[in-house]
């Protein structure tokens, strides 16, 4: 028996009246069962409820692949709404619709009582009446924000809960006194909480958590798609550097751009590779620009996961210079790199968020204070006269990730304290 104090809920309270409209008749749950179940359990098998809002959005891989990376529960799947069936194939979907009220609510509570946006009371209960007939014995809810807003079923529902934290949903509004309060009314209901990072699990404690119901469940990647190749030092000094993520803040994408100007000044051949989209996009190639970097630094877009691993393939260094957001934003640890250093690249990182409990300075990468340019740009330099440290720090990174990262590894992880909430019931 697992203490008690693990696993306490807190008292239920009333919600605000808001949550009294009703659902629509028009958006009782569907099942979506067009595509085949990809997970290899079977119908005997305990059912473990997967809460995702959106089933899937392409950036979300790593969602998929530890869904259906379970073998010991079978993974059925709430959402609001499903995309991407062709790339994200699963059988067993229960699909909740926003109600058609969404537009109302989201104005009442978002822009006149500035609150983070819960579902209402009516909706929780249709929510559990469908996790009853599917027969779970716990839900996983993705992400933390994502808690909060079913704030209202967390208060009702019998089971155990589990709500995931990956970064960002840590920190987004907490400024705000009614976004913290729910924030910390949602860690007390649930169950348990599970973080990608002990630096996240902190974060977490300091917004109130208890520390006794955080798991760290590391993020899983499939080293056997990934094959590891030993680099080497370019003998003409033609260095390929490659950034990949969305081109937000925290991305810390201009100081790249800044450390490889100043780099490229001794390498003259070395070329950058920024591959990801998102708002930053034009004021970033406009500093590309200024800094004169011309068809030395390219900006290819989105990139599926087969191209970007061929691009990282042709590469010799990773960079992600990770930095605090304006808005509070930070990592956990990034999939992007993670997959880099399985395939054999060293990394040019920063001191944050999750990035040092993935990179070991001087072993398997080097890490920088934020906003360093300068720094950054003599990281990069230091592995580029040392031919020596950099073959050995290919090696490290694939190391450094078979040994905490793996998919199959993590995916046990996760069915144990799957097992650990399930038992405590």
């Amino acid at each position: 028996m697992h203490r008690a104090h693990e696993f306490r809920r807190g008292p239920r309270v009333q919600s605000h009246p808001v949550d009294d409209f009703d659902f629509s008749p028009h958006h009782r749950a569907n099942i979506d069962a067009v595509a085949p179940v990809t997970s290899s359990a079977t119908s005997h098998t305990p059912v473990a409820a997967q809460y995702v809002v959106t089933f899937l959005k392409p950036e979300m891989l790593h969602i998929y692949r530890q869904i259906t990376a379970l073998r010991a529960f079978r993974p059925v799947v709430f959402c609001q709404k499903r995309e991407h069936g062709a790339e994200f194939p699963f059988g067993e979907i229960v699909v909740l619709p926003k109600p058609r009220t969404h537009p109302l609510r989201r104005f009442v509570q978002k822009q006149l009582l500035d609150r983070p946006i819960t579902i209402y009371r009516s909706e929780a209960r249709r929510i559990l009446a469908a996790l009853e007939q599917s027969g779970a014995r716990l839900l996983h809810v993705y992400f933390g924000h994502i808690g909060v807003h079913l704030l209202p079923l967390l208060e009702i529902c019998p089971l155990p809960v589990i709500v995931s934290f990956h970064g960002a949903d840590a920190q987004i509004d907490l400024h705000k006194p009614a976004h913290l309060a729910r924030t910390r009314r949602m860690l007390e209901c649930a169950t348990l909480l599970l973080v990608r990072s002990q630096s996240l699990a902190d974060r977490l404690v300091a917004l109130g958590a208890v520390r006794e119901k955080i798991r760290l469940h590391r993020t899983g990647i499939p080293l056997d798609e990934i094959p590891f190749a030993q680099r080497t030092a370019p003998a003409d000094g033609a260095w390929h550097c490659v950034q990949a993520g969305r081109l937000i803040a925290k991305k810390g994408v201009a100081t790249t751009l800044r450390a490889f100007a100043e780099f490229a000044r001794e390498f003259p051949l070395a070329t950058l590779t920024i591959a990801g989209e998102g708002p930053q996009l034009a004021e970033l190639q406009a500093l590309a620009a200024a800094l004169a970097l011309g068809g030395r630094v390219s900006f290819t877009g989105f990139l599926s996961q087969e191209k970007l691993r061929a691009l990282c393939a042709t590469a010799h260094l990773f960079l992600h210079p990770s930095e605090l957001g304006p808005d509070g934003n930070q990592e956990g640890v990034p999939n992007a790199m993670l997959e880099a250093m399985a395939g054999g690249l060293p990394v040019v990182a920063t001191r944050h968020g999750g990035i040092p409990e993935a990179v070991e300075h001087g072993v398997s990468g080097l890490l920088t204070a934020e906003r360093d340019a300068p720094a950054l740009a003599q990281s990069l330099s230091a592995l580029a006269r040392d031919p020596a440290c950099y073959a050995a720090m290919s090696a490290a990174a694939s190391a450094r990730v078979a040994a905490e990262f793996s998919l199959s590894t993590q995916a046990r992880v996760l069915e144990a304290i799957y097992r650990e909430v399930a038992a405590a019931t």
